[in-house]
């Protein structure tokens, strides 16, 4: 079986957590997606429109730089990828991440951690992304009602593909 890589963007370290039950769970290796500037509490805030991350956000071209290289993608067939869900969608460093190197012929499995918004159209930006040539699955959001059994399940059916 191919390698799975578990890679993840987290602040709060919610997705951390969640990230590396899964990378336990699948004998995954694991990668942190950290930006090369920390995010503070007031860079959060997004009820101020000037904050670092709602200016991020704003911009469908911005890409934060991130703090370490994206690991070489060719031993990985799977790529299981958690972020939180901001504004709607993944947060710009994981755009980062994703244009960062070539995910052809590779699976991605998304997940977002959220206090209630689901994954909207995120899926489909990731494959716009990252091409044709790689397959982006149905993400799913991961809540406190989620199992570790549940969401073994649920990526299990994609390592087919």
């Amino acid at each position: 079986m191919s390698k799975t890589l578990v890679a993840y963007f987290s602040v709060s370290d919610t997705t951390k957590k969640v990230a590396e039950q899964i990378a336990s769970e699948e004998e995954a290796d694991i990668f942190a997606i950290v930006p090369e500037k920390p995010y503070t509490k007031e860079d959060l805030n997004w009820k101020d429109k000037q904050s670092r991350s709602t200016v991020e956000m704003a911009d469908p071209n911005c890409h934060p730089a991130m703090a370490e290289k994206t690991p070489d993608l060719r031993a990985y067939k799977t790529i299981i990828l958690g972020f939180p869900i901001w504004w709607g969608r993944e947060p710009s460093i994981v755009d980062t991440f994703l244009t960062s190197a070539d995910f052809a012929g590779k699976i991605i499995i998304p997940f977002c951690t959220s206090g209630g918004s689901g994954m909207g159209r995120t899926c489909e930006r990731i494959q716009n992304i990252v091409g044709k040539d790689a397959k982006v699955m149905e993400g799913r959001r991961v809540g406190g009602e989620v199992s570790m059994e549940d969401l073994k399940l649920w990526f299990d059916g994609f390592q087919e593909w």
